[in-house]
């Protein structure tokens, strides 16, 4: 009897367990590394054995280097500060010696043969690199890096769940001006770019002092809401509230400040900004999608956090024991923090779901040709919303021009393309769509015309 009913549970166990989705974990990293590389804070070795040190313990599988020396990108390159291959030699010296074995770095750029420059490294065994595009070349390069998820079920289901990351390092002092100019430029290449945002993080040193920047308006508050970013501290764990000023409130914001792991501007070195923690400019800002769970990858609540930083730090030093021991991470680790850089690294913590059914959102990221085109300075406007029939509005100077019209439903998924003429300064489309959110895009060969959302009552 006992030996029947052992039989009964493995048979359910059978059945129940390979219906249970496996999950895994990503941990995303963006952190601010001081001119890693180039002398001012000390030798290689020594730089390599407090990252070590600090990889080791936090355990990112995606690691953005925001302010690393340039590396020549190629070996004729004249420009780089650093040797070809130096991001290779903290893969091998720093990284893998704290996880053997693991982490790769993507392609570098550096069209503006800046003195500084972001490297993305990634754990290859989660990830593959698929791409890399500039987004924007002002100051520094703003690049954005495409991958994919190495799902166990991948060689069967043939599903890709694709993950973004841009990475940002604003112009940084009082010129709010240039560093609104850069992001503004970054989010309408990215508004070319796609439908609406897929799994994607944008994230590094924003240099902003307040929620009211139009840097940070442009990632979270933008004109087109299908290209609206969270800042998770905001939204959704709730931690704060807007609108936020942690330049000129920084006792409101003690846990998520970034600048500066150092009190003095001697001590360890006269690298970087001192004066302790005194203000929040290092940000992972996060798509809908992922806040959503819409592609697989899902924000963990309450994951955003600044490594090392107790909330007891307002002023003064990472290691400084004198008020308050700061026992948010080990001694080696806190000493590491203070040696390795004046910013304060930011991670996200991300669920990954293995797609086991091979259906799944399709990437709204726009076909090659169409990801080329920039928005034009010719609009058409759809009335909003819509029931049987797509209204458009054409100015004067395209009607006789040709035009191709897509729309897709809030999955990414095509539900129509015409190649019409616009003959018209008001033309109507007929349509049997659902009532719900579409996304409609308009272009010709000179540039991306309507790039908006609708809504089908």
């Amino acid at each position: 009897m006992l030996l029947k009913r052992l039989s009964i549970v493995a048979l359910l166990l059978f059945i129940v367990i390979p219906n249970v989705k496996a999950q895994d974990t990503l941990r995303v990293m963006a952190y601010n590394v001081l001119t890693y590389g180039d002398g001012c804070q000390g030798p290689p070795d020594t730089l390599n054995k407090y990252l070590k040190t600090i990889v080791a313990y936090t355990n990112p599988d995606v690691i953005s280097m925001e302010k690393m020396a340039s590396i020549q990108v190629s070996p004729s390159d004249i420009r780089g500060i650093l040797p070809y291959g130096y991001a290779d030699s903290i893969v091998q010296n720093a990284l893998n010696v704290a996880y053997p074995n693991r982490y790769d770095h993507c392609p570098l750029t550096n069209t503006v043969e800046s003195t500084d420059m972001c490297v993305l490294f990634y754990d290859k065994h989660k990830l593959t690199f698929e791409s890399v595009a500039t987004l924007v070349a002002y100051i520094t390069d703003f690049d954005m890096y495409k991958f994919y998820y190495n799902d166990p079920k991948l060689s069967t289901i043939h599903d890709t769940t694709f993950l973004y990351f841009v990475l940002n390092h604003t112009q940084s002092g009082d010129n709010a001006t240039m560093r609104d100019t850069q992001i503004a430029n970054e989010s309408k290449v990215i508004e070319s770019r796609f439908y609406h945002l897929p799994n994607m993080i944008s994230m590094g040193d924003f240099n902003t002092r307040s929620s009211y920047e139009g840097c940070y308006q442009a990632l979270t508050n933008p004109a087109d809401t299908n290209f609206r970013f969270y800042d998770p501290a905001f939204y959704p764990d709730a931690t704060y509230t807007y609108p936020a000023t942690w330049d000129s409130d920084p006792a409101a914001f003690t846990t998520h400040l970034t600048t500066s792991t150092r009190q003095s501007g001697s001590i360890p070195n006269s690298c970087g900004t001192s004066g302790g923690a005194k203000s929040w400019y290092d940000h992972m800002f996060i798509s809908p999608w992922i806040i959503e769970n819409a592609n697989y990858v899902k924000y963990i609540p309450n994951s955003y956090r600044t490594i090392g930083n107790d909330g007891h730090r307002l002023g003064i030093s990472v290691n400084d024991s004198s008020s308050v021991k700061n026992f948010s991470a080990p001694s080696n680790v806190i000493n590491a923090l203070f040696q390795f850089s004046n910013k304060y690294p930011v991670m996200v913590d991300l669920a990954v779901t293995s797609n086991t059914t091979g259906v799944s959102p399709t990437d709204p990221e726009l076909p090659t040709a169409v990801a080329r085109l920039e928005l034009s300075k010719e609009h058409i406007t759809i009335v909003n919303p819509i029931l049987s029939r797509l209204t458009m509005h054409i100015p004067e100077a395209l009607i006789g021009k040709p035009v191709t019209t897509e729309c897709y439903d809030s999955y990414g998924r095509l539900l129509m393309q015409k190649n019409i003429v616009l003959n018209s300064s008001v033309m109507q489309l007929q349509n049997n769509w659902q009532p719900g959110v579409y996304y409609i895009r308009i272009y010709n060969k000179d540039g991306i015309l309507c790039h908006t959302s609708i809504v089908k009552e």
